[in-house]
């Protein structure tokens, strides 16, 4: 696994290949398989995202009752013309919120690179892919490229909330989708890793406070700020603009920003929006069910 987007910027000088193909190499080695398998197993992931989205249910909501329908009131605005960031962005948050409604419903998701940001790269890849009609060979590629920036924060960081808050996991799914798509539309090595630091650096020092300790409230409208902000971060690389901090600066950096983070925003449901007197009498409700 590489350790920093640094070297995979150097790999693709020096061996004259592309990042998704790069990190693919990597993941053959580790898990001691051809590049035929592994990129069936990647492209098996990406179909299993589509599927997920596709088996939305409507009508469903959580056990909790605090998530579910939000998913159907987006759809129906978009195709009402009511939203004002137009019918792709609709897309893209309509999509963010259904994934994480499913996993809070107990439906099959991908955790990319968690269960509470499993609606991020979905809502990003499955919008891009049906706007600008790239291949699921094409998503594939782009979901390695996805793995590898995961991976280097992995290495540098932390992926889950527990550890270092929700920086860790939307910031992260965010940062892996804004590279991925960068990708998509032609950036190489260096342009990917600028694109995923901006992503992260937008979301620097972001609280995970679960509402009774349940990856609901706030999490899934969460999955809609990650999901945007790639876009938005994508499209700043591709008009000219660079982080002006190292990208794997900026990893490092959420991971000192995580360590300072007190335990009470870092998933344990005590703090933030769950210690709000509307936070605790949702916890309180719960647990009388």
């Amino acid at each position: 696994m590489y350790k920093s987007l640094e070297e995979i910027i150097t790999a693709e000088k020096e061996q004259n290949l592309p990042f998704w193909k790069l990190v693919m190499k990597e993941d053959c080695v580790e898990l001691d398989i051809s590049e035929e398998e592994a990129f069936d197993r990647m492209k098996h992931m990406y179909l299993v995202m589509k599927e997920s989205d596709a088996a939305y249910e409507d009508n469903l909501m959580s056990r909790s009752g605090l998530v579910g329908t939000d998913g159907k009131k987006v759809h129906d605005a978009r195709l009402a013309g009511k939203l004002v960031c137009g019918d792709f962005i609709g897309r893209v948050i309509e999509r963010a919120i259904k994934m994480g409604e499913s996993n809070a419903c107990m439906k099959r998701i991908v955790a990319a690179p968690t269960a509470g940001s499993c609606g991020v790269m979905p809502a990003v890849f499955i919008s891009i892919q049906e706007e600008k009609g790239y291949t699921d060979d094409q998503m594939t590629e782009a979901m390695f490229v996805a793995a590898g920036i995961g991976g280097v924060i992995a290495h540098r960081a932390f992926l889950a909330g527990a550890a270092g808050g929700c920086q860790a996991e939307i910031g992260s799914a965010s940062s892996m989708a804004a590279g991925a798509i960068a990708y998509l539309n032609g950036a190489d090595a260096e342009g990917i890793a600028h694109a995923a630091a901006i992503a992260m650096k937008n979301l620097l020092g972001l609280a995970c406070d679960p509402v009774a300790g349940l990856v609901e409230v706030p999490c899934v409208k969460r999955n809609v700020v990650g999901a945007v902000n790639a876009m938005t971060s994508c499209d700043m690389v591709l008009a000219g603009m660079i982080s002006k901090i190292p990208p794997d600066e900026v990893f490092d950096a959420m991971r000192a920003v995580g360590r300072n983070m007190p335990e009470n925003v870092r998933e344990t449901g005590t703090g933030g929006l769950a210690a709000t007197p509307t936070g605790v009498a949702m916890r309180e409700k719960i647990t009388s069910l």
